[in-house]
């Protein structure tokens, strides 16, 4: 089970982004890099595609590690670790080590 999903809200541990919070767009590969919603941005010059389509700079998202990422707990509302607990009838959910709420 993954520790960090698309639509999750997390906060960067390390690098130019620290401390900053965003939504999680997309997994890339097996997991270990994300894409967050305005963070980690790096200006590409794109080139003009047709009439209508404008060339020039422009600001993407950059992949970030998986290791460089702590989840926001929507309960506690600060960046914690995540836990992985098994209900009785098997199904595995991740929990805040924090406040041991359900995420």
């Amino acid at each position: 089970m993954q520790k960090i999903k698309k639509n999750d809200i997390v906060q960067v541990t390390k690098g130019k982004d620290k401390g900053k919070k965003g939504k999680v767009i997309s997994l890339i590969e097996d997991g270990s890099r994300v894409i967050v919603e305005g963070l980690n941005l790096a200006k590409k010059h794109k080139r003009q595609a047709s009439q209508d389509k404008k060339g020039g700079i422009i600001s993407i998202e950059m992949p970030l590690s998986v290791s460089n990422l702590m989840l926001v707990c929507k309960s506690c509302n600060k960046a914690v670790r995540v836990g992985v607990s098994t209900s009785k009838d098997g199904v595995k959910a991740r929990i805040c080590k924090a406040c041991k709420e359900i995420i």
